[in-house]
């Protein structure tokens, strides 16, 4: 059925690309269908062995591990991480990762998650940004998964300053020992999905990861995150 007010309110602000900025057509979300066509998706999702998988070979057990799209610096789509992230964009999280979920499902890799827990943030970050980001994706994810999000027994508990600009030695340094298990046991036995938004040196992941091992060993892990750099993956991820 039309609607009078919402087709007034388009007339005068259309709905316009996340990435280029044209305007949408009616049924349009997020992105025109140019940039849907150009965003730079990985794949992994569909690759039981994949770069982003051997990142954390040696350092967590993971039953799988992908990455969305690229992070390509200059580009458009790296802005819409940044929207989300620190502009109030919390939509675009959930948006795009409910395009996430929608691959993760049809891969068959992640068929036996049980819950999807976002990387925490520390609860004074959390009031001066008003959002975790990560937990709008991890609620994208789940949507398309068909799975609950689990953003309470994992808790960062240690108010660390960002990576940005950290060398891969201070990022490790940074994030030791900073998270803790709240309710251990809403996570036992489950398959968990870690989400967080860009994999660098896959620190931050790793230090939550171990965290949740140690906690409660007999649940299963599996990682994604929105994007990663390509840089990252010719890298190694040594401590």
């Amino acid at each position: 059925m039309k609607n009078p007010l919402r087709d007034l309110f388009r007339l005068f602000f259309p709905p316009t690309c996340a990435v280029c900025g044209r305007v949408l057509p009616e049924e349009g979300e997020l992105l025109c269908t140019t940039c849907r066509w150009e965003m730079p998706l990985t794949g992994f999702a569909r690759q039981a062995d994949n770069p982003v998988a051997r990142k954390f070979y040696g350092h967590l057990p993971l039953d799988a591990a992908s990455s969305y799209y690229y992070f390509v610096h200059g580009s458009g789509f790296r802005d819409l991480i940044h929207r989300f992230k620190y502009q109030g964009g919390w939509a675009i999280a959930q948006k795009l990762g409910a395009w996430y979920g929608a691959e993760l499902k049809e891969s068959g890799l992640y068929g036996g998650i049980d819950l999807v827990v976002p990387i925490p943030l520390h609860w004074l970050r959390r009031l001066q940004r008003g959002y975790n980001q990560s937990e709008y994706l991890a609620r994208g994810i789940a949507s398309a998964l068909g799975v609950p999000v689990e953003s309470h027994s994992v808790v960062r508990r240690v108010y660390n300053v960002s990576q940005t600009h950290r060398t891969k030695d201070e990022r490790w340094e940074n994030v030791h020992g900073i998270f803790a298990v709240r309710h251990p046991e809403r996570l036992v036995g489950r398959r968990l999905l870690l989400v967080d938004d860009v994999l660098t040196t896959g620190a931050t992941l790793i230090s939550c990861g171990e965290t949740i091992l140690r906690a409660v060993p007999d649940c299963r892990l599996s990682i994604a995150t929105l994007a990663v750099a390509r840089g990252e993956l010719r890298s190694g991820m040594e401590y």
